[in-house]
């Protein structure tokens, strides 16, 4: 069975991070082995790091009866033991300085490069803070917290660009985000679970509940663009079309709430996983609440921070290397904002814990889909900004053609390593089309011209 959304990231995190309790054990095994006077065995040599950040007597600093001794030590440990929870946080070394070109107006590919490698490790150091908070407030509360902030990436970067009333971006980023999960993650999951097993199994009875939200969601982005279609253009279009957006969103986000309450309350034996639960050790959280949330405020504010500078680059990108609003947002932001999600949920699969990669990839996708997208349109409704659910008739054709791809492949409940390539296919194909696809349709490559001589249109 598919794991619920806390106990799913809990599982995650105790597979790829190490707890805080090995280590713990490990400072401590010096001074028991050797006595309160340090008589170890004259064989055994003492690491020069813990020489230096502990007492003579083999106490750690950050165990230090003195609060002022204490304090700062704890601090330095907590880090270090978080930095090296994954090995993706290497590329923290660029967020300093993602800023320092933002700062310094560095060239517009400069800052988009640097911010956007930046993001990350941030993105990875914002889902572990959310679990590492999501432990003690309990199954239902952190489970919401999971929703709320697993694309909280995405989140800020489309809030940004919607302040900036950069429509395109947001639209983009949303689909480019269900998309790179449905198509790309899951084609990764079941092409490295294909290839390791001859067929993997899941469960089929959540898979086919994600399926039928899955298609609401395609449903809520399919009328808008009809609607738009049979309407003769003019400002009572864009009115009716501003009304339905605003209404449905409503309605979606009414639907995820509902959804949450039947995975984490009424039908919770579907998701929940019983292996979770025996091997629950409140000694693996490396954070208590206080400190988690501290880390969760000061990842957001420097996501915010590199998402501002990397969204106002994007003109200039568009402009020197020639690449539309439309493929950025749909294809580069995604990746930057799953990236550390994109691997979890591969490793997993690897390990055929195809449950729990399900439930990253498709799970991921509603939240996109049902709550953060019409989430957006509210609050665009509250800035004053076109926000709305009408997208092209080309990005909608896509998001229905793999939504529906994606839902004749996972309703039997089992996968192999060809209906991973048949995701990555169809993925790879979309991310071409839309490569060529420009922002202004009339200013696009002529390739029936190319293709067919004078006579492409």
């Amino acid at each position: 069975m598919a794991p619920s959304p806390n106990v799913a990231a809990t599982n995650i995190r105790k597979l790829f991070y190490l707890t805080g309790s090995e280590h713990r054990e490990r400072d401590a095994m010096p001074a028991a082995e050797g006595g309160l006077n340090g008589d170890a065995d004259p064989n055994e040599r003492t690491s020069l790091l813990h020489r230096i950040t502990g007492t003579g007597s083999g106490t750690p600093y950050y165990k230090h009866e003195n609060r002022a001794v204490r304090y700062p030590f704890l601090v330095l440990h907590l880090t270090w033991e978080i930095l090296k929870t994954n090995y993706v946080n290497v590329l923290l070394v660029f967020v300093p300085v993602g800023i320092l070109a933002g700062l310094l107006n560095w060239s517009p590919t400069l800052q988009f490069i640097l911010n956007f490698i930046a993001i990350i490790p941030l993105a990875s150091l914002l889902a572990f803070a959310t679990e590492e908070l999501a432990v003690p407030l309990g199954q239902t509360i952190g489970g919401l917290l999971n929703a709320t902030f697993g694309n909280a990436v995405e989140l800020i970067v489309s809030i940004i660009a919607l302040r900036n009333n950069q429509i395109r971006i947001v639209q983009a980023s949303m689909l480019g985000s269900i998309l790179s999960n449905i198509l790309l993650v899951l084609g990764c999951c079941f092409f490295v679970g294909g290839i390791r097993y001859k067929e993997q199994s899941f469960n089929s009875t959540v898979a086919s509940t994600m399926s039928s939200l899955m298609t609401v969601a395609t449903s809520s982005l399919i009328i808008p663009a009809t609607l738009y279609a049979v309407m003769s253009e003019g400002k009572a279009q864009q009115d009716n079309i501003m009304f339905l957006s605003r209404g449905t969103s409503i309605i979606l986000l009414l639907i995820y709430v509902a959804y949450l309450y039947f995975q984490l309350k009424s039908h919770a034996h579907l998701f929940d996983d019983p292996e979770a639960h025996e091997n629950d050790n409140p000694e693996d959280q490396l954070l208590g609440p206080w400190s988690a949330g501290v880390v969760l405020v000061v990842i957001t504010l420097l996501v915010a921070i590199c998402a501002e500078y990397l969204v106002d680059s994007i003109d200039a990108i568009v402009e020197e290397a020639h690449i539309s609003k439309t493929f950025i947002g749909l294809i580069l932001i995604p990746i930057v904002g799953n990236a550390a999600e994109h691997v979890t949920a591969v490793i997993v699969a690897w390990k055929n814990k195809m449950d729990l990669a399900i439930g990253v990839a498709i799970g991921s996708s509603l939240q996109i889909a049902i709550f953060v997208t019409p989430f957006l349109v509210i609050l665009g409704w509250i800035m004053d900004r076109p926000m709305t659910l009408h997208f092209e008739t080309f990005e909608t054709v896509s998001f229905f053609l793999a939504s529906l791809v994606v839902v004749l492949l996972i309703q039997d409940g089992k996968s192999n390593y060809l209906e991973g390539l048949l995701c990555l296919g169809m993925y790879i194909i979309i991310a071409l089309a839309f490569y060529v696809l420009p922002d202004d349709p009339d200013s696009g490559l002529n390739l029936g011209k190319f293709f067919f001589g004078g006579g492409g249109n």
